[in-house]
């Protein structure tokens, strides 16, 4: 298994610097991970930092919270993609799911997929703030509305990724979309894991540590 080709190597933090962004992409060139993971306002600046290393660029779309309005989703994901962006990591708007919207969070959803067309759209479905049955709920309303994944969590939430989430969210999507896990993956073992439990793709900002078999920090995403 090469672990490496799982990570989306992540930087979201709001204190994130140029170049601690350049950081990233040069360790992403060299450990060779699947995608480097920055807010929008960075997509540009990626592409020029990982050209022709055929590594992908994904974009965070109403992040962390999910609570804009879908229009402002749509927009900022179109600008992503337009920047450079080949994979979307949107979240879900929470709150309408608890009120139990299910329309609402599927048009959203819906929507951003629409509007970046082939390119791969992730839902965060945030599971800290989620009972079983609304992860369910959450993870059904993304493959109706054509998700390519479902992803646990943003990572600034009360809790990232659990196993027991995986399982959860794999049991739903089976082959029918793939599963991201996300939030607190900071050692090989616990990524191996995930990936034996069905996860695609791995979102963490401590890729390096991981492949390097090092224990990565508490504030590690």
């Amino acid at each position: 298994m090469k672990i490496n080709e799982y990570i989306d190597h992540t930087l979201l933090k709001a204190t994130a610097t140029k170049a601690e962004i350049k950081v990233i992409c040069d360790e992403a060139k060299k450990y060779n991970f699947y995608a480097v993971c920055v807010n929008g306002s960075y997509v540009p600046y990626v592409k020029e930092e990982l050209k022709d290393s055929g590594v992908n660029i994904a974009a965070v779309i109403g992040f962390p919270l999910g609570a804009m309005s879908t229009k402002a989703k749509v927009f900022e994901a179109e600008q992503a993609v337009r920047d450079g962006a080949t994979e979307i990591d949107m979240v879900i708007q929470i709150g309408k799911l608890i009120d139990g919207d299910y329309e609402y969070v599927e048009n959203d959803i819906r929507e951003i997929k629409k509007a970046i067309g082939d390119n791969v759209l992730k839902v965060i479905i945030e599971t800290c703030y989620l009972t079983d049955e609304q992860k369910k709920k959450a993870c059904e309303l993304a493959l109706n509305a054509k998700a390519d994944y479902v992803k646990t969590s943003t990572g600034f939430g009360t809790g990232g990724a659990t196993f027991d989430d995986v399982k959860l969210m794999k049991d739903v999507v089976k082959d029918n979309a793939k599963v991201k896990a996300s939030g607190g993956v900071k050692d090989y073992e616990t990524a191996e894991k995930y990936v034996e439990l069905g996860a695609s793709r791995l979102g963490t900002s401590s890729g390096v540590k991981i492949i390097e078999g090092e224990k990565a920090g508490e504030n590690d995403y």
